[in-house]
């Protein structure tokens, strides 16, 4: 049999060959005339019951004759609809970002996640875009960010949050000593976790922009380093585990990304910076591997840890860790998080990984936690 374009152009065919009219084809199917010819003139459908029966009687399967009836009917539609490019967007945008999280969270002004046109325009406001198109969660889009392409929306929508807040901080000129000078201040702060408030006064004198953004949903960030202008850096933590221990780690992380300038050409975006990711292996990409080294040290340097935990090693008491934590001139907790990724026991001492952020959120740019951070227009 030749192609053909309808199920009708088959049943004339096979009509033909036999020598049959549509009226003998009416009769042996039991059905009228009138629906055997708007068949075969394209202006009736083939439906399952009527298939089998052209199977019956042509041995042709009534898979083709459907099959025929399904493109036929699709190409019909294809001319009667209206192109919409924008469905394609509009299920990208609603299909990956974090639409309604961040309508929760005051990102978007709307009241009704489901209005999808006043969603799409403050979008565009959130994005900094004029269309929803340019919005550079599309694969057609261009980047406006330096970022690794594997970061997901819901990651970059908390990046973007994180720099418009960025943007409208006041802090003093950033220069090559400044990180050293901030770090020098900030090592006094250990003890205590009351002391973390004065964290943003310390970075922000020594020009480094400070922003605190509560995670979104499955992003997973733990914190950045990025710069504006090459010439401000920026530090967005989430504070994803409320510890002394993981705030320490995290900040000093992201201040020796600073130090060694790190983030100009492409931003860093610090995802589930605990565990293996919190070490110095081999798995570990070399400015990654710097940063989680410095931030050890920071906390409690290496060298006295290791001595440490060969003293003490299999059991650490309570009175153990104080002591040496009193030694060092750190809150206990710092010690504990060190030991746990050390020994990998992550049960114990736990009581001593105190919160951090009821203490910084008075004194810093912070967004989350049922507080919106006020942007200005």
């Amino acid at each position: 049999m030749s192609e053909h374009a309808t199920p009708g152009q088959l049943i004339a065919e096979l009509l033909e060959n036999r020598g049959w009219s549509q009226r003998t084809l009416a009769v042996v199917l039991e059905k009228d005339e009138s629906t055997i010819n708007k068949i075969i003139a394209g202006k009736g459908s083939v439906t399952t019951e009527t298939a089998l029966a052209l199977e019956d009687v042509f041995g042709v399967d009534a898979a083709i004759f459907l099959e025929l009836q399904r493109n036929y009917d699709l190409a019909i539609a294809r001319l009667a609809a209206k192109p919409d490019r924008g469905r394609a967007t509009r299920a990208a945008l609603f299909g990956d970002l974090p639409v309604a999280a961040m309508v929760k969270r005051g990102w978007l002004a709307v009241n009704d996640a489901q209005n999808l046109k006043a969603v799409e325009n403050e979008l565009t406001k959130f994005f900094g875009v004029k269309s929803p198109d340019e919005i550079e969660i599309l694969p057609h889009a261009a980047r406006k960010t330096a970022v690794n392409a594997s970061v997901t929306p819901s990651q970059l929508a908390w990046l973007y949050r994180v720099r418009s807040i960025a943007e409208e901080l006041l802090v003093a000129r950033y220069t090559e000593v400044s990180v050293g000078v901030a770090l020098t201040k900030l090592r006094a702060l250990l003890r205590s976790p009351e002391e973390i408030r004065k964290v943003p006064r310390i970075l922000s004198e020594c020009g480094i922009r400070f922003v605190i953004v509560e995670s979104l949903p499955s992003s997973k960030i733990d914190g950045v380093c990025f710069w504006l202008d090459d010439a401000s850096p920026v530090i967005g933590l989430s504070i994803r585990f409320d510890r002394i221990d993981n705030f320490w780690f995290v900040l000093r992380h992201e201040l020796e990304h600073v130090r060694l300038g790190h983030g100009k050409s492409a931003i860093v975006l610090d995802v589930e910076l605990e565990g293996p990711r919190a070490g110095t292996g081999p798995d570990v990409n070399e400015e990654e591997r710097a940063a989680n080294l410095a931030a050890q040290e920071f906390c409690v340097p290496k060298t006295k840890m290791d001595g440490f935990i060969a003293r003490k090693a299999p059991f650490f008491s309570e009175r153990d860790l104080l002591a040496f934590s009193k030694i060092l001139d750190v809150h206990p907790g710092i010690v504990a998080g060190q030991l746990q990724h050390k020994t990998g026991r992550y049960d114990r001492f736990r009581q001593h990984l105190t919160n951090v952020r009821s203490h910084i959120g008075a004194s810093a740019a912070i967004d989350g936690w049922g507080d919106v951070y006020p942007l200005g227009e």
